[in-house]
């Protein structure tokens, strides 16, 4: 268990203590170097691979040292704590969860936009894409699920955070896009039982779009069936 006073060994404690919380359409808040662009080059050359598209439970991951540190931040009291005050929330009965996804495949992105699962209390995105050349595809903090009515948009580049209290209209989402694009996410959910079930159907995801003709059928299923059960 992470020391919860130990020092970030990663993150910018001071940069996500002062991000600004906003209300517009919902509690969120952004930290432009929530990783320092120094670190870069180390923590994404440590950083687990996602093959063609699609989401993977960490637990399912091989990934470095350098990107084991920045999850060991993540995973700390003192991280949580940070999450709590920001939000005026108690987070003390609530469970990790931790997926990295990813567009590694070419093809484009759909950009599916709905609000997060009734089990989860806060999420947190964390870029970890090296670039963005793209015009399109950056993560919108929506209205609805209109993905042209937001209030805010960012690209998932290296180090930058968007954290926001889940609810059932925290729409959020991007424009289709065919630029390769990893981001990981962490949700506080309420309990351990549904985080067994998280990781269950991220791993049974990833295995089914690792066999070609499942991975086609997921491709141009409805978004609506892909992610039933949520």
């Amino acid at each position: 268990m992470p020391d919860a006073d130990a020092r970030f060994a990663m993150l910018d404690e001071a940069a996500i203590a002062a991000a600004e919380l906003r209300h517009d359409p919902y509690d969120f808040a952004f930290v432009e170097h929530a990783l320092a662009p120094a670190l870069k080059e180390a923590v994404l050359a440590d950083a687990p691979e996602i093959p063609n598209r699609g989401s993977c439970a960490l637990t399912d991951l091989p990934y470095g040292r350098e990107f084991a540190a920045v999850i060991r931040d993540l995973l700390s009291d003192r991280f949580r704590r940070l999450i709590q005050q920001k939000f005026d929330i108690d987070l003390g009965a609530t469970s990790p969860v931790i997926v990295v996804r990813g567009n590694t495949s070419g093809r484009d992105s759909d950009g599916y936009a709905p609000p997060d699962s009734k089990h989860e209390i806060i999420t947190i995105l964390l870029g970890l894409s090296r670039e963005w050349p793209c015009e399109r595809g950056r993560i919108r903090a929506l209205r609805g699920d209109n993905r042209n009515d937001s209030s805010f948009e960012f690209t998932p580049e290296f180090g930058r955070m968007l954290m926001f209290r889940v609810c059932d209209h925290a729409w959020h989402g991007f424009l289709p896009q065919k630029g390769r694009s990893v981001n990981l996410q962490l949700c506080y959910v309420d309990s351990a039982w549904h985080v067994k079930e998280e990781y269950r159907r991220h791993s049974v995801g990833a295995y089914a779009r690792s066999v070609p003709l499942l991975r086609k059928v997921i491709d141009y299923a409805p978004r609506c069936l892909v992610r039933a059960g949520r």
